[in-house]
């Protein structure tokens, strides 16, 4: 009985080392078959590249743009269209010359009426001679102890303060309310220029305004415009209030 169980395992034995052989031998040949097709496929990949084309673009760069520093406002000319206007037909009044009327010459009545008066006869000892008030000149507006305060200063300290706030609201008043278009329409062309002088009187009023321009015309806006300045709290030199003179240049740039 221990024979044939003896006998029994043998022949298992046999048989597992027949298996493992066999599958030995099927891995032998598989691996050299998976060789050969993987070596195929890499031959025909590579001839795939060496047949293919490549084109190379060398990318372009673009110029620098270079900003411009200098920036002007161009201003367009504006034609003003032309209007036509008949003249009115006044009909004339005919008048004939052969049809008078005849006036008579009466001499004015004179009517004469005596004047009656109580006045005292004049002394010359009783009249007082007085002197005409003396107008002091204006003071510049760079010498005078305080300056002129424009509405809306009135908080600044200091002349220095005060000036420059003054002087910030009449450009923007300019800025505003200047006709800058009527360069245009009188065909100037580039920088235009205006000298404006006025006096500020001891009462805060723009008064005697001169100008000087390249048109008439230039003239009298800039004229307009420093009319519309208010009034100002007057300037004071030894703490009484002084005419004050004030130079302004309005300077605007016109082009095609």
């Amino acid at each position: 009985m221990r024979n044939l169980k003896d006998s029994s395992s043998v022949i298992r034995q046999n048989e597992a080392a027949k298996k493992s052989k066999k599958h030995d031998a099927n891995l032998q040949k598989n691996s050299t078959l998976y060789f050969q097709v993987g070596l195929i496929v890499c031959l025909l990949v590579t001839y795939g590249l060496f047949e293919m084309k490549f084109e190379t673009t060398i990318p372009t760069i673009a110029e620098r743009w270079e900003p411009d520093d200098n920036f002007t406002i161009e201003i367009p000319v504006i034609k003003p269209e032309q209007k036509s206007f008949a003249e009115p037909v006044v009909k004339k009044r005919v008048v004939n010359p052969t049809k008078f009327i005849p006036i008579k010459d009466n001499p004015p009545t004179v009517i004469e009426t005596p004047i009656q008066t109580n006045a005292l006869p004049l002394n010359p000892d009783d009249i007082v001679l007085v002197n005409p008030p003396v107008d002091t000149p204006p003071v510049d507006f760079i010498k005078v102890e305080e300056v002129p305060v424009f509405p809306g200063c009135e908080k600044k300290k200091g002349r220095e303060a005060k000036s420059k706030c003054m002087s910030e609201k009449i450009t923007k008043l300019i800025q505003r309310k200047f006709d800058v278009e009527l360069a245009n329409e009188l065909g100037l062309i580039g920088v235009q220029k205006i000298q404006v002088q006025f006096k500020i009187d001891k009462m805060g009023k723009v008064t005697e305004i001169k100008t000087r321009a390249p048109h008439p015309l230039l003239s009298k806006e800039a004229e307009r415009v420093v009319d519309l300045i208010p009034d100002m709290i007057p300037g004071k030199q030894r703490d009484k209030p002084v005419a004050v003179r004030y130079n302004l240049p309005i300077n605007f740039k016109v082009q095609n």
